[in-house]
């Protein structure tokens, strides 16, 4: 049962469950063994993604607001009572040259990308270090260490940066607590936010001939990423981020 189920009967909260990577991650986590608490604002979708699944309740909220996230939180703990692991895949972006990005846009895109995270691995950590473990998974980019020549998108570089470094931050102040925290960074993944329509364009194509592998990454390689990160296994790994981009940040200057 370890070997074919690392997360067996371990609780994860799955932020951004609805769409794109995150229905991947869902049905990678499920198969692991994990009892799902699946997040995003859209419950129908939701309902979805948990049909079929072993140990799955949905927590409709917008992760943005105060008692979005507690209500969250109480689902899991309601639910299963316990949180073992949470992973911060929710996320949002705004291309436009910074010259013209409204400073509500600006906010909107950190509150997703940064703040909600940092404010879910608040109220978790306690459940967590009562517990003895826990791990907590965040979804940063290659964004978070190098800009982008291809689309304008300075909120979103600031957030997956900013991200990255409370990645580091939170495993330090919590790796006492056995509570590890680490990251994965994808590069070029086809998801709602950079379409196959975009992998085809001129900037699309320019990209993909600047990753050493020739391609982009796969849902199944992101989800694998992250299911190691979680494995309870890995008592000693924390604060690391896993690039995950096919070299594509090896020859970037």
């Amino acid at each position: 049962m370890a070997t074919e189920c690392p997360l067996h009967d371990r609780v994860v909260i799955l932020t951004g469950a609805s769409s794109g990577l995150g229905v991947h991650l869902a049905d990678a986590l499920d198969r692991a063994g994990a009892k799902l608490v699946l997040v995003a604002r859209r419950a129908s979708l939701l309902e979805r993604v948990a049909d079929g699944k072993r140990a799955c309740v949905v927590a409709a909220a917008d992760i943005t607001d105060v008692d979005g996230r507690s209500s969250v939180v109480e689902t899991a703990i309601s639910s299963f009572g316990s949180v073992y692991g949470l992973v911060n895949n929710a996320g949002v972006n705004h291309v436009v040259p910074a010259v013209r990005e409204e400073l509500d846009d600006f906010r909107r895109v950190l509150d997703v990308n940064l703040v909600a995270p940092f404010a879910l691995s608040q109220l978790v950590a306690p459940i967590m270090r009562q517990a003895g473990s826990g791990s907590i998974v965040n979804i940063t980019s290659t964004a978070a260490t190098h800009s982008s020549s291809y689309s304008p998108e300075a909120s979103y570089i600031a957030a997956k940066a900013g991200l990255a470094g409370l990645t580091r931050e939170l495993a330090s102040q919590w790796a006492r607590y056995s509570i590890r925290v680490n990251a994965v960074a994808p590069g070029a993944f086809v998801t709602e936010m950079v379409s196959e329509s975009f992998m085809d364009s001129e900037p699309g194509k320019a990209l993909l001939q600047s990753i050493p592998m020739g391609r982009p990454g796969t849902a199944g390689e992101l989800a694998a990423s992250v299911t190691f990160l979680l494995d309870p296994s890995n008592t000693y790994l924390t604060g690391q981020s896993i690039v995950l981009d096919g070299g594509l940040t090896l020859s970037a200057c």
